[in-house]
């Protein structure tokens, strides 16, 4: 988090100067960054203007009040800062979908520079605890007067991304689960389906590899597949036998129109 980059107030009145971070954090932790995205989501869809946010937010648009509660989201990547207003990115719009918003808050912890330098420090090892891990944050450029903050803010966010699935000592990269998909009563999808019975086939008939890629070309069932295409197809399928099998004859493939007189 450098200067421009948290909301805190302390020593506003100036008459002691703050030592600046020189690495990038939040002053307010995800779940606080998201409501943000959610509020502009739901004010104006992707984007709005700062008024109409500020109003959402109860803050004046022209206060710190408000500049700080853009600072969060913006550093977690959810939102850009316009010109006159605020946008959500592609990630601000993931973590307000149910079916995206796991791994968008992975990805939106991981966007924050200190917490992808303590991730990738400690990837599979435990993290130092309490003041310990204040000091690493100052070691990497957090100011030693935020080190208390930016610790609890980073705590409260890696529990809100999932990173402390397999423990609160480590950050563990969450196992991301896929979205439903179209299942049978087994539970298996229409792909996989598909694609086990073309194993089966192929292994129970060991087939050429000429045939097995004219196979894999062919539509799913109940697919449109216009006459000239199947023409094709059969052409390409009588040069394989060609060349793979023996016989005497040639096989003559073409497309007949149908006519008024038919």
């Amino acid at each position: 988090m450098t200067d421009d980059d948290h909301s805190s107030n302390e020593d506003s009145d100036g008459s002691e100067k703050r030592a600046r971070s020189t690495i990038s954090f939040p002053y307010n932790d995800l779940d606080s960054a998201t409501e943000v995205a959610r509020a502009i989501f739901s004010t104006g869809g992707q984007s709005c203007e700062n008024e109409q946010l500020a109003g959402v937010l109860d803050v004046s648009a022209r206060g710190g009040a408000y500049r700080a509660r853009l600072s969060p989201p913006r550093i977690f990547g959810l939102i850009e800062v316009e010109r006159g207003g605020v946008r959500l990115t592609q990630l601000g719009m993931n973590i307000l979908d149910p079916q995206k918003d796991q791994k968008a808050r992975v990805d939106s912890f991981l966007s924050v520079p200190l917490y992808r330098q303590v991730y990738e420090s400690y990837k599979g090892r435990m993290l130092p605890k309490g003041t310990a891990l204040e000091e690493e944050f100052v070691r990497l450029g957090v100011s030693p007067k935020q080190k208390d903050k930016a610790r609890q803010v980073f705590e409260r966010s890696a529990r809100q991304a999932g990173f402390y699935w397999a423990g609160a000592d480590r950050l563990t990269l969450p196992i991301i689960k896929d979205g439903p998909k179209d299942t049978d009563d087994h539970g298996s999808t229409k792909d996989e389906k598909a694609d086990d019975r073309k194993d089966d086939f192929s292994s129970e008939f060991e087939l050429h590899p000429f045939i097995e890629g004219l196979l894999k070309t062919l539509p799913k069932t109940g697919e449109q597949w216009d006459h000239a295409a199947r023409v094709k197809w059969l052409k390409l399928a009588a040069n394989a036998f060609d060349l793979i099998y023996t016989g005497e004859g040639t096989i003559e493939i073409k497309e007949i129109k149908s006519t008024d007189n038919f």
